[in-house]
């Protein structure tokens, strides 16, 4: 059996704090190691005499944290291998043992594989001072979390936060740039270092821009976030989002959106949908992020009626969009390669193949246009079937052939027009014509859709310059002849462009 490796905590600063039990601990170690020297408490040590080693210098050597701590565990497994059995190395910590200190949980992990026993000790941590010193009650709503990893999804801001590790003014800067993702720049923050330690600590209230220009960072200096029942701090939350609109279609709340069902509001999805699609080819980001909330809504209200209901709620949405997107896209979270936007978009169908195998929707009865949803716009509609159809040969060579196939389909429509043939004929020689049109666009690689819409704009540009121009004259369409009108046309495609 190898040493016994003990891990005991230094307290958060003041040597007063150190037990006298811990103290012992560390003055009988066949060997004490240190995660750093420096540590006020250290001072103790010298005082009575007791041998150490510190890591420091690995953290001058390693480029980064985890490196760190991987060499401090290997260091300190090998240490204990080596010594004779039943002896004690001791390793001491910053704090408590099990607050922040990653090379101890990495020993937790890989001292029963190596047979070692691992024996932990508590100490005053740098959280049992934060409490008093900042004189918060955890109780209410508390979160610690760690500068180096530091993301603003985890913020909360109706909690109390405390981000420790900051260790210099490099990390207090990004800590200063995470938290204004999600409090203002004016928000009151502090900054506590050496919390607890006699002539030492110091604790700074500032406005969070100022962050990163308090001196004095270093191994004892953490930052706190006072909570906030602020709604304006919850209006970028997405669980705020759905506690609205769960209001909204609650008893107490709106009588609209109580009565609504996924029938009543179909429409507004659809209008919500084309209106964004407006603000795209408008290329207004203001008035597209409005737009986007209110499709958001949308979706949020048919999602917030199944919750009602007991069938989902949108929480479930965004996990199977999360676990399609994963599966879907094997190039990037799985071994498969895709070095362009094709070979991208292959994986993509071969994954959704093996999704409907798996959930065992496949069967030799399907078709090859399966998955083209009913209630399409028909332009948008008559693309994707003929793709679909393209993709297991039902196609021409060239688009040549769709241009003798535009002919004749044209003139049986001109044929069905001038003798006279029932409506329903004429409709359905039309339709030839536009579904043969967008075989068309799809030789040429654009989108009949797109095309359309840029060309119902241009219609719409040129149009409003007609009624601009009979307005100068005091007059409207209504009043003019077609001849006027086509001179202003003509006019319109020179002052604007043909395109």
């Amino acid at each position: 059996m190898s040493a016994i490796l003990t891990v005991v905590g230094l307290g958060s600063g003041d040597p007063d704090q150190l037990t006298i039990g811990i103290l012992n601990k560390m003055r009988g170690a066949s060997a004490l190691y240190l995660r750093t020297k420096e540590h006020p408490a250290v001072k103790v040590l010298d005082e009575f005499g007791v041998a150490f080693e510190s890591f420091d210098t690995v953290y001058e050597t390693k480029e980064s944290f985890p490196e760190v701590y991987e060499e401090i565990t290997s260091q300190l497994i090998a240490a204990a291998a080596k010594a004779a059995d039943g002896s004690e190395i001791v390793y001491a910590v910053p704090g408590h043992p099990m607050v922040a200190e990653a090379a101890v949980q990495l020993l937790k992990e890989r001292c029963p594989v190596q047979d070692i026993q691992l024996n932990i000790l508590g100490g005053e941590s740098f959280l049992d001072e934060a409490f008093v010193r900042l004189g918060f009650d955890p109780i209410e709503g508390f979160q610690l979390l760690d500068a180096g990893t530091l993301d603003a999804s985890w913020l909360q801001p109706q909690l109390h936060t405390l981000i420790g590790q900051v260790y210099d003014t490099f990390t207090a800067s990004d800590v200063k740039l995470c938290l204004m993702e999600r409090y203002p720049d004016d928000y009151e923050v502090y900054v506590g270092h050496a919390l607890g330690v006699e002539g030492e600590e110091a604790v700074h209230k500032v406005p969070l821009y100022e962050l990163d220009r308090v001196e004095g960072y270093g191994n004892l200096s953490l930052v706190y976030i006072p909570r906030s029942e602020d709604d304006a701090l919850k209006r970028r939350s997405f669980d705020r989002l759905h506690e609205i609109v769960d209001i909204l279609r609650s008893p107490e709340g709106c009588p609209w959106d109580r009565e609504q069902t996924h029938q009543s509001i179909r429409k507004n999805l659809i209008e919500e949908t084309y209106e964004v699609i407006e603000t795209i080819d408008e290329d207004d980001p203001d008035h597209m992020k409005e737009e986007l909330g209110d499709l958001l809504l949308q979706i949020l209200l048919h999602a917030q009626m199944e919750e009602e209901v007991g069938a989902f709620n949108v929480y479930d949405v965004i996990q199977g969009l999360n676990d399609k997107l994963i599966f879907r896209h094997p190039h990037v979270f799985g071994d498969n390669q895709a070095n362009d936007a094709e070979e991208a978009l292959q994986n993509w169908e071969q994954m959704k193949a093996e999704e409907k195998r798996i959930k065992g929707i496949a069967s030799v009865q399907s078709s090859v246009l399966d998955g083209v949803p009913r209630d399409l716009p028909a332009l948008m509609k008559s693309y994707k079937l003929q793709k679909k159809a393209a993709k297991v040969g039902f196609n021409w060579d060239n688009i040549e052939g769709v241009f003798d196939k535009l002919d004749e389909e044209v003139a049986e429509l001109k044929e069905a027009v001038r003798e006279g043939h029932s409506l329903e004929a004429q409709l359905l020689e039309l339709g030839d014509v536009l579904f043969v049109a967008v075989n068309a666009a799809r030789f040429m690689g654009v989108d009949p859709e797109e095309a359309l819409s840029a060309t119902n704009r241009k219609f719409v540009d040129r149009f409003q310059y007609i009624e601009e121009r009979l307005r100068e004259q005091g007059r409207r369409p209504e009043d003019s002849s077609v001849d006027e009108m086509e001179t202003y046309w003509q006019e319109a495609k020179k002052t604007l462009g043909r395109h």
